[in-house]
């Protein structure tokens, strides 16, 4: 193959590699989700932190286990600019949460606006109507791994002569 079609064919395939590759995918990796939710009138405020993730652009979270109190899933897609509508659903830790979750036992969902930016996100429980739910604020760390060990501290001075 001459120079010439070398840089020919990789001049055609830039483009084509380029559109190949997903625009938001710089939001993809290991995440830590803090969820932080007031007071009601039935529970006490609380705070989790948990690990989640994006993977092609879908987030992706689980706190405690599937069907058992306190689960929670959050899923949903992340737009290339980082805006995201995500689906929670889960089941009531302890106590009464209130009317909705009493006739649905003890279950619940809601939709949260978040955004993302590089490193870090918020997002905002949709409160609805104010009746049924109440304010939670989430927010998003992605964790960065550089694959290299920390620095070692330098060692202690040598003891004064004496």
């Amino acid at each position: 193959m001459t120079i010439k079609r070398a840089v020919y064919l990789a001049a055609a395939c830039v483009p084509t590699l380029l559109w190949a590759q997903s625009p938001g995918a710089n939001f993809d990796g290991t995440w830590t989700t803090t969820m932080a939710c007031d007071a009601s009138t039935h529970m006490p405020a609380y705070q989790w932190t948990f690990v989640s993730t994006i993977a092609s652009n879908t987030f992706h979270a689980q706190h405690g286990e599937e069907g058992g109190p306190g689960y929670l899933v959050i899923d949903g897609p992340v737009k290339p600019d980082g805006s995201a509508k995500l689906h929670a659903k889960g089941t009531v830790q302890a106590g009464k949460a209130g009317l909705v979750t009493q006739l649905k036992g003890n279950k619940y969902d809601y939709y949260i606006e978040a955004t993302f930016s590089g490193n870090s996100g918020t997002g905002k429980r949709d409160e609805g109507a104010g009746i049924l739910g109440r304010p939670c604020s989430f927010q998003f760390t992605k964790q960065t791994d550089t694959g290299a060990a920390p620095p070692l501290p330098p060692p202690p001075p040598p003891p004064p002569a004496q």
